[in-house]
């Protein structure tokens, strides 16, 4: 599929004046901060409204906003996808009734403090260090991902268009912490479905046939089914049960553990707030899910009437969209949309680093530090560490390119969340329903957990949305049983003093 094209000037400076508002916006409204909390937390007193954006914005990245029109759009695609946001809608409903009370018992920081009331600081520290590995690694990818379209856009060669970009996010997640981030973050929000909107509406327009051929287009290739009732865990497509209970352990893992989302529910003034957010933010997701694979439906329609050439012939059903942006969106509008997917990475880059900073200064400076340290060091320390980790994504970014690799699809991207994320679940699950279970057991659970979801990944042909489920269920039932057959003086050794999920 060929992405090359010469840029209107009128686009090109669209985009820079985008970049250029996001940096600018961004310094101002994070401007006065004084303690941990404002820099980490935005002082713990932002609207409901914002958080709710700033989740949805947070976990639309650029591939999802590229590659998820590629779905409905392939051969034999439709809707089924959208199966996996009720189950989105479910695990919120979950968090919020059990984990989000034990979040904010306490002043909190992070999400794996709790694992440290629980069993111990080694548990804290491990899940710490696991969140900021797999972090800046996918973060790093999408980032690579991202600077190839900003290449594409403005001529610039890739690196320069890597670090352009990564040094944009970095500089406004510095100076303005939390409250930067979330804020632009529901700019962002409201930039990309702009753009969707722009595209789906010149998709229409240019179709032949217009509004009308389209849903017979979508309804002779059976494009609008929505369920499949297949009780098969292996099928390689989305089925309501995998959706429903798949994708509510997944939603779990990510928004229940995830301190990339626990770190928006702990910015909320209060626990209803942090509710508030993430409750609505799950019929948002789902109302985002559903005009993004719509627009699949459409763009195949359009492809499928126009002739010359045909995206959907080539096998990159997820690069679709893209191909559609570079090629056919009129001048202006390219501009905006394009604008619209640096929106859909920033707003993901930008929260990375700020709950990476977070998570490394709140669960292993501060705790191995013997004296109590002052709110300017911290301060300084949290922007050093998004300095730091903004400098480490940006080189292997940079490396990426220079080794060479694919575009990840939606389907590899939450792949990849829940196999990381299942165990850690599985953690949490044996800290809140298994009051008996102490730290060396749960450890070894983990392990165990990780290793048999490796097992059934690799070994199976089970379908990738029951992946969270099945690492965070092996997790807690070899916890449960290690413990169980773990001899009763062994058992308190590296078992807090005082629990406070009790």
């Amino acid at each position: 599929m060929n992405f090359s094209m010469n840029i209107h000037p009128l686009d090109a400076t669209i985009v820079v004046l985008y970049l250029l508002a996001v940096l600018v916006f961004g310094l101002w409204v994070g401007r006065g901060q004084r303690t941990s909390a404002d820099y980490f937390l935005g002082g713990r007193s932002l609207p409901w409204g914002a958080l709710l954006l700033s989740i949805v914005a947070t976990e639309t990245s650029t591939v999802t906003f590229l590659s998820l029109p590629g779905i409905p759009a392939a051969v034999n695609g439709n809707l089924t996808f959208l199966q996996i946001a009720i189950g989105y809608i479910v695990g919120r409903l979950l968090i919020i009734q059990v984990l989000l009370p034990i979040y904010f018992r306490s002043e909190n920081f992070t999400a794996y403090e709790v694992l440290e009331s629980r069993f111990g600081k080694l548990s804290r520290r491990l899940t710490s260090i696991l969140f900021l590995f797999t972090r800046n690694l996918s973060d790093a990818l999408r980032l690579f991902l991202t600077a190839l379209v900003l290449q594409i856009v403005l001529g610039l060669d890739l690196t320069t268009s890597v670090i352009l970009l990564g040094l944009i996010t970095v500089i406004y997640t510095l100076v303005g912490g939390a409250r930067s981030v979330i804020w632009n973050d529901s700019i962002q929000f409201v930039i990309y479905m702009l753009g969707a909107g722009a595209a789906f509406t010149i998709i229409i327009m240019n179709m032949p046939g217009g509004l009308p051929g389209l849903l017979q287009f979508a309804d002779e290739t059976n494009k609008f089914r929505l369920f499949d009732f297949d009780f098969s865990l292996t099928k390689p497509s989305m089925t309501f049960w995998s959706g429903l209970v798949g994708g509510a352990f997944l939603t779990a893992a990510t928004h229940g553990t995830d301190q990339l989302m626990v770190q928006r529910y702990l910015s909320a003034k209060n626990q209803r707030d942090a509710a508030l957010s993430l409750g609505f933010s799950g019929l948002i997701v789902f109302l985002q899910f559903a005009v993004f694979l719509t627009m699949g439906i459409a763009l195949a329609g359009f492809f499928t009437q126009m002739s010359g050439s045909n995206p959907l012939t080539d096998g990159h059903g997820d690069r679709l969209f893209a191909f559609f942006i570079v090629n056919y969106m009129p001048v202006g509008l390219a501009g905006l949309t394009l604008a619209a997917v640096f929106a859909a990475a920033m707003s993901t880059l930008s929260s990375s680093l700020n709950s990476s900073a977070t998570a490394l200064i709140n669960d292993i400076w501060l705790p191995m530090r013997r004296r109590e340290v002052s709110q300017p060091l911290q301060l300084r320390a949290g922007r050093i560490a998004t300095a730091s980790f903004g400098l480490l994504q940006i080189t292997i970014a940079s490396l990426v390119g220079t080794i060479g690799t694919t575009e990840s699809t939606v389907f590899n991207v939450l792949k990849i969340a829940g196999f990381a994320s299942g165990p850690v679940l599985g953690l949490f699950l044996l800290a809140v329903a298994s009051q008996r279970v102490k730290q060396p057991a749960a450890l070894m659970g983990f392990v165990i957990g990780v290793a048999g979801l490796s097992m059934v990944a690799l070994g199976t042909d089970l379908y990738w949305p029951w992946y969270a489920a099945v690492g965070s269920l092996i997790t807690w039932g070899a916890g449960g049983l290690i413990q169980l057959l773990t001899p009763a003086d062994l058992s308190a050794v590296n078992s807090p003093a005082k629990n406070h999920l009790q």
